[in-house]
């Protein structure tokens, strides 16, 4: 198998995918044009001292340990949890698996309403963290499940014939086996934090994004904003470079064919323990908020009536499903040339679409509006712009997908149906695809999701008079009638839960 992997991915890269992913690529990197533009409004002298002024480098130290602080706390929950639904006799495991997934139907914005609504005394960093940890530990734990379920058993049975076969060491033992998965979703876990604005902008956190949204509503000062969001993306490349590096040096113990499934590993008395982390981090990150919301309707009422809520969600559905369908079609090159064909090409195409996933949502918005009063007129203010924006933004996320599962294709079946005859687009067409059909799904719920939760691109892109349930949210939030946003968020909640869930089976 080894010499067929060398020699496929030694292959020629064939134009019908290069072209297109090309493409994608600098459609993901469109927004950097703004932040050039403004960056070097005043010239290189006033951004060398903006960069280097005392505030900035205060940003960077409070965002990049906000980033790491939950960083680390993900993966601390993620392991274990994703171990024990996935290799262990926990019972009702399977449903623990989809309910640790939830979170990722919270945006943000809402769980940070619910916690400040109920305790004002959290706002600061205690709170952000608290928030960002609960809402973005999946990112790390769906992929965990993935590849602790395709772990050889005989690992944890030769462990356990050297005497150590206990539970920590089996965690810890299947956990470096999968350094390289562990990795990937901590990249994307930082950047998310760094790029989040709804929990530090509601917790009132100095970080980049806030302070960032706080210059481009003043308006008096849109260099310091741009200067900052350039920031923000040298720390996605450092980042963006230290993953590939740590991906790079593991050596994957996993295998593409079938392996026999996983003898469950008793817990005895450490279930009780697993029950209660579980418990107490599902409580905590999905049914906390869902009972602030119950209790803002329940006391006051709500004001809205169905029709308004119905509005809003088809809104959010339209444009969420379109966009999804669209960037899982523009990954589609992307996901298929790095995992059939690794080159530097290939790698850099992959790479460059993570740069733009660090940007906040706000810096998207702006730069999209640039780009649309500046080169799209026509579509400024209409769906074509924000669908645009959704997809530079959440691009990444459907590049993972495409790639995870067309990594698990033997790269034979591509040289055995070569040489029947076929060539490469005929490959793809009808070996791969077909193959990756689930991972396909899998991308574009997680894209659906991701794009019914985002705010700042919506509330500046969307067309006139358009509501989504994001965008209603956070009107009546920011006004703090909780009451109002109460069904808007049960909404948000129940129709993003949906994709997740599907997400979660696929995986």
């Amino acid at each position: 198998m080894s010499s067929l992997r060398g020699s496929a991915w030694r292959s020629k890269l064939p134009a019908p995918l290069v072209i297109p992913a090309v493409l994608a690529a600098l459609a993901s990197l469109a927004p950097l044009a703004y932040l050039v533009d403004v960056a070097f409004d005043r010239g290189a002298v006033y951004l060398w001292d903006e960069l280097w002024q005392r505030r900035t480098l205060e940003l960077v130290v409070r965002s990049g340990l906000l980033a790491a602080c939950v960083t680390g706390a993900s993966v601390v929950i993620s392991v274990p949890l994703a171990w024990a639904v996935m290799r262990s006799d926990l019972r009702g495991r399977r449903w623990w698996r989809i309910a640790l997934a939830l979170p990722l139907a919270i945006p943000s914005y809402l769980a940070a309403f619910a916690w400040i609504s109920w305790e004002s005394s959290l706002a600061g960093f205690w709170g952000a963290f608290l928030v960002l940890t609960a809402v973005s530990y999946p990112y790390v734990y769906l992929p965990l499940t993935a590849a602790f379920g395709r772990l050889d058993q005989s690992l944890d049975e030769i462990a356990t014939i050297h005497g150590k076969g206990s539970v920590p060491r089996l965690i810890v033992l299947a956990a470096r086996q999968c350094r390289g998965t562990i990795a990937a979703g901590s990249l994307l876990i930082a950047l998310y934090v760094l790029s989040d604005f709804g929990a530090v902008a509601t917790m009132r956190y100095d970080a980049f994004t806030w302070v960032i949204y706080g210059a481009y509503r003043a308006g008096f000062n849109p260099t310091r904003a741009a200067v900052l969001a350039v920031v923000l993306v040298l720390i996605a490349l450092v980042l963006v470079t230290a993953e590939a590096v740590a991906r790079g040096r593991v050596v994957s113990t996993m295998t593409t064919r079938a392996v026999t499934k996983p003898r469950p590993i008793r817990l005895r008395s450490l279930a009780v323990w697993f029950h209660a982390v579980i418990v107490t981090v599902v409580g905590l990150a999905v049914l906390f908020p869902i009972w602030r919301i119950i209790v803002w309707v329940s006391a006051h009422g709500a004001e809205d009536g169905l029709g308004d809520v119905a509005s809003a969600l088809w809104g959010s559905v339209r444009y969420s499903l379109v966009a999804a369908c669209i960037t899982v079609l523009v990954a589609l090159p992307i996901g298929l040339l790095v995992a059939r064909y690794r080159t530097r090409t290939s790698l850099l195409l992959d790479r460059a679409t993570y740069i733009t996933h660090a940007l906040p949502g706000i810096v998207v918005a702006i730069s999209m509006v640039f780009i649309g009063v500046r080169f799209l007129r026509p579509v400024y203010l209409e769906s074509p712009l924000l669908v645009l924006a959704y997809v530079a933004l959440f691009l990444p996320v459907a590049v993972g997908g495409v790639r995870s599962s067309a990594e698990q294709i033997p790269l034979g079946l591509d040289d055995v149906a070569r040489s029947l005859g076929s060539g490469p687009m005929s490959v793809i067409r009808r070996v791969n695809l077909p193959l990756i059909a689930p991972g396909i799904a899998s991308a574009t719920a997680l894209v659906t999701l991701a794009a019914m939760k985002e705010l700042p691109v919506t509330m500046l892109l969307r067309p006139t008079g358009t509501e989504t349930l994001a965008t209603r949210l956070w009107t009546h939030t920011s006004v703090s009638d909780y009451a109002a946003a109460g069904p808007y968020a049960l909404a948000i909640i129940i129709f993003v839960a949906i994709p997740t869930a599907v997400a979660t089976l696929e995986r």
